[in-house]
């Protein structure tokens, strides 16, 4: 496996009144969750900090007590900021405070599903993109219209800010981060003990609530299975409406319907993601590597590594590899 820091990347997840206890659980399962028996090493140093000692979950579900305070805030690289279903209600100001000092030392601060009226209350999304949930776009737009709201999007990555869209898209993000911080490898073993889809781009679109006709098709995993057996040959869209006995256009409007997506965009996902494992794993050449995963030419794989993990493909293997600095490089 990749080689431990010398000091465990630390997370903080902070809570308010009212926070969700869902985003809440998904932070504390990917970030939290001890795995050095898993990986040899723990992924992430975590602690829970509210700004009170005893805080009202959303609708009075139960009272978490026992957290840091909030000074916590001060060692932590990465804040999960709290989200806001009681949108009307002002975030204590010590919390903003706190979170504007992070942002200014340069921690990384997450906002998942209303996540982000937290952080644009604090003034740090003022002319950044930023994601929310669907159903409370528009008041968001109203109180924050200096934001550049992107919708259509699961998750945000701005960098050092990121958000994401309700609910599901809270594990899209946090599993991205993982991806950003440990590789691939150990984000697609942290989903599948999730048992949660291993990897959907911040790209793909909410999945907003709308009139649909009855479908007499079968699901989409089948075709997705398939596919996923067959990403090292020459599999295109055509062939995935043959599998799926549909026409292109009709599969086009499946995958839009059902997973957000594009067909050739989820299958270049997927080669992606394959060609990130066989970086970590092997010590391929770059042409090996682009034949192995499906995207053809060294120059193809050098194009979309980049775009997808702002890295070259040497210089992801390098942060990334199973493999001893020596073999990696050979």
């Amino acid at each position: 496996m990749p080689k431990q820091s010398s000091q465990p990347h630390s997370v903080a997840i902070l809570v308010d009144q009212g926070s969700n206890p869902f985003e809440f659980a998904c932070a504390c399962e990917v970030f939290g969750t001890r795995r050095r028996e898993q990986f040899g090493f723990e992924l992430y140093e975590t602690q829970v900090v509210s700004a009170q000692p005893s805080i009202l979950m959303r609708d009075g579900l139960f009272t978490l007590t026992g957290a840091a305070d909030l000074s916590a805030l001060e060692a932590a690289d990465t804040i999960v900021v709290p989200n806001r279903p009681y949108l009307d209600t002002p975030s204590h100001t010590e919390v903003l405070a706190a979170l504007r000092r992070a942002h200014r030392r340069g921690a990384r601060l997450v906002g998942l599903c209303t996540g982000a009226f937290t952080l644009a209350e604090a003034g740090l999304l003022h002319g950044r993109p930023a994601a929310v949930h669907w159903q409370v776009a528009d008041q968001f737009r109203q109180l924050h219209a200096d934001v550049d709201l992107r919708l259509n999007e699961l998750y945000v990555d701005d960098g050092d800010i990121l958000t994401s869209a309700g609910s599901a898209a809270a594990l899209d993000l946090s599993l991205h981060i993982v991806r950003i911080d440990h590789g691939a490898e150990i984000a697609n073993r942290v989903s599948r003990r999730l048992v949660f889809a291993g990897f959907r781009e911040g790209g793909q679109q909410q999945f907003i609530d709308k009139a649909l006709p009855e479908s007499r098709h079968v699901p989409l995993s089948a075709t997705l299975e398939w596919a996923r057996q067959r990403l090292e040959l020459t599999t295109g869209v055509t062939d995935l409406a043959r599998h799926a006995n549909v026409s292109p256009a009709t599969l086009h409007r499946r995958f839009q319907d059902e997973l957000g997506t594009t067909p050739l965009a989820w299958l270049t996902t997927e080669r992606v993601q394959l060609a990130l494992r066989i970086l970590e794993r092997t010590p391929a050449t770059m042409d090996t590597v682009a034949h192995r995963s499906g995207l053809g030419t060294a120059a193809n794989l050098r194009t979309l590594i980049k775009r997808h993990t702002g890295l070259s493909p040497s210089a992801y293997r390098m942060r990334f590899s199973e493999l001893d600095p020596v073999t990696a490089n050979a």
